[in-house]
């Protein structure tokens, strides 16, 4: 884990990318910044050597003032264009930086295992997208860059006061430490409570996204009343930082800036019993002095108003950083899954076409193995959490082209087995072999692109229907996705939509039936065309007359494949060759449907309906 400050990372970020923008930006805020206190500081001249000589004359010759008022304003000018330069690049900086941040915490979101996702929050991984790389962009955009241009203001002005006269000098220097301590005192408290406001509202996110994706099961259960209280401690919690956080943040500015005032009028009366006493300060330099000082604890006020800012980014960073640092998921496999084809001799040889005959590719050897989809589980134990077995000496096979199904209550195992078989989690002990090769030996993406999976919840994208078909094989054609919706039984309903495979998916498919969204399911499993094929409760919350043409549709598509089914319904697995009962984790009976029912045991009490899944 990447153990550097948030700050150095962000940093690192900029300059790696942004290197001659930045040089750009820093030489447009020094010579803004120059402009802006040659203005201040040309105050003496003008008054000392273009306005007072001019007192008391009869004839009075203003061609040298206007002169130097004339070159004053091309001073402000090239200031302002400056000024404009740099704010204008650095919104490049900053949305490069933020573009950058999102494609490398999405590319590396999409590496982290299932428990992540699991143990995570969705609304919470959402805030990182939304309100943390907001509260970068403030940073990058405004924070940053006026903090360098206000630190290198108060340098400059700090010069030019000191050549004016070294006493006020001391005097600003004592004023504005007490301002400095009570700046960081102000500040403190509420970058603490705008880091808790940060935390707060990704708490709130993730509660309205699961309220909205639960908000059926809300009203069917007349939750409504407990939503809202249970909203309301959030809310509240979020009310309380947030005001906490901007009550000091909306102080430090009054407070500072009276502190400036306060300062301003110690240091003109100071300037007069100088010029008074001593002489040596002019009317001119006590006029330049007095707008130094007020531009000195303006820019120290501008620059203490950025730590919330800054604080809140950081926050923000830290959350974002701790997913870019998460553990990936370990892909150490080796072993490829190829296209192949078998020669005129009948050796099986690699190609770079769709055959629709695959082979595992042994890199070290060059050896094919033909994807005949044969599986098998040799004492196989699990747990999610540790010293809670959820799969308990499992064992078992599949064939090529086999159907075996899984059966047993909530919490058996069943869906587990699947994870396993895609390597979504990894087995403690025993070990899975797939065509007699270990799957800890294939590559990941290789496993899972050999497999499909035809799931009880089905996902579908923001698109059409076709390119929802295309999922699992993006350069499959179109007419090989109508051929798999009608091998599916899904191409009856899509003709039937106004605009046929074109039809814009919205929302996971809410325009369409929960059946029509499992066909296309199915039909998508078939353009992606898988030897091995996971049917996990693909019927369970289907009617009659619609699982009728679901089951068809899967039917069609199990042909040949080695197919592993998860179901609720008994009546679909009739035909499976090998039906396994699980119960706590183990296998507890296991045979085809007639020797199951001969044996009278607890799939015989399914069967019969003596005894009901839970």
């Amino acid at each position: 884990m990447n153990k550097k400050h948030p700050l150095l990372r962000l940093l690192k970020y900029i300059t790696v990318k942004f290197k001659w923008l930045l040089i750009v930006i820093l030489f447009s805020i020094i010579i803004s910044s120059i402009c802006h206190v040659y203005g201040q500081l040309f105050l003496q001249v003008l008054i000392d050597k273009y306005i007072t000589p001019l007192i008391g004359k009869e004839e009075v010759i203003y061609t040298p003032l206007f002169k130097a008022i004339g070159f004053m304003g091309l001073v402000y000018l090239i200031g302002v264009f400056t000024t404009w330069l740099y704010s204008r690049l650095t919104v490049n900086v900053s949305q490069g930086v933020l573009k950058q941040i999102r494609d490398d915490m999405f590319k590396h979101m999409e590496t982290l295992p299932i428990s992540y996702f699991d143990d995570n929050n969705h609304g919470d991984i959402m805030s990182y997208y939304i309100n943390d790389t907001d509260a970068l962009r403030e940073m990058i955009s405004i924070s940053i860059p006026n903090c360098v241009a206000n630190m290198v203001l108060i340098l400059a002005s700090f010069i030019c006061m000191l050549t004016l006269n070294i006493y006020l000098t001391i005097m600003i220097i004592f004023s504005v430490s007490i301002m400095l301590v009570v700046a960081r005192y102000i500040g403190k408290k509420s970058s603490t409570y705008f880091i808790k406001r940060q935390n707060s509202v990704a708490k709130v996110n993730a509660y309205i996204e699961e309220m909205i994706d639960g908000q059926k099961v809300v009203q069917v259960f007349t939750h409504e009343e407990e939503a809202k209280k249970n909203f309301d401690k959030l809310n509240e919690e979020l009310y309380e930082n947030t005001k906490n956080a901007n009550i000091y943040a909306n102080i430090i500015m009054p407070i500072m800036g009276n502190i400036g005032y306060l300062v301003y009028v110690v240091i003109a009366i100071m300037g007069g019993f100088i010029a008074i006493k001593t002489s040596t300060l002019s009317v001119g330099a006590i006029a330049s002095f007095l707008l130094l000082t007020r531009g000195f604890t303006m820019h120290i006020n501008q620059l203490s108003q950025q730590y919330n800012s800054i604080a809140l980014a950081l926050a923000g960073a830290n959350r974002i950083f701790k997913l870019i640092d998460e553990e990936s998921e370990n892909n150490d496999g080796k072993i490829t899954l190829v296209n192949a084809l078998y020669s005129k001799e009948g050796k099986l040889i690699e190609t770079s076409s769709y055959t629709g005959i695959w082979a595992w590719k042994n890199p070290n050897s060059g050896i094919l193995v033909e994807l005949k989809g044969d599986i098998r589980f040799n004492l196989v134990d699990f747990s999610y959490v540790k010293g809670k077995k959820v799969l308990d000496d499992i064992s078992f096979y599949a064939k090529q082209g086999e159907k075996i199904a899984f059966v047993g209550a909530t919490g058996a195992g069943k869906t587990t087995i699947a994870n396993l078989i895609n390597r979504f989690y990894d087995i403690e002990e025993g070990i899975i072999l797939y065509d007699g090769i270990n799957i800890k030996d294939i590559n990941k993406n290789d496993l899972r692109k050999s497999l499909g999976m035809v799931l009880q919840d089905v996902n579908l994208f923001t698109g059409t229907i076709m390119e929802n078909l295309k999922y699992g094989r993006i350069n499959a054609s179109d007419e090989e996705c109508i051929e798999a919706a009608k091998l599916a039984n899904a191409d009856k309903f899509i003709e039937k939509l106004p605009n046929g495979y074109n039809t814009i998916i919205t929302d996971n498919g809410d325009n369409l039936s929960q059946g029509e969204r499992q066909l296309l399911s199915i039909a998508r499993c078939a353009v992606s065309n898988p030897p091995v094929m996971i049917l996990d409760e693909a019927t369970s919350s289907i009617d009659t007359k619609t699982e009728k043409d679901i089951q068809d549709g899967m039917d069609k598509l199990m042909k040949g494949r080695t197919v592993l089914v998860i179901a609720h319904r008994l009546s679909t697995i009739r035909n499976a060759q090998a039906i396994i009962v699980l119960e706590n984790g183990k296998i507890i009976e296991r045979g085809n449907h007639d020797d199951l029912m001969k044996l009278k045991g607890k799939y015989y009490e399914l069967y019969t309906g003596a005894f009901e899944l839970e």
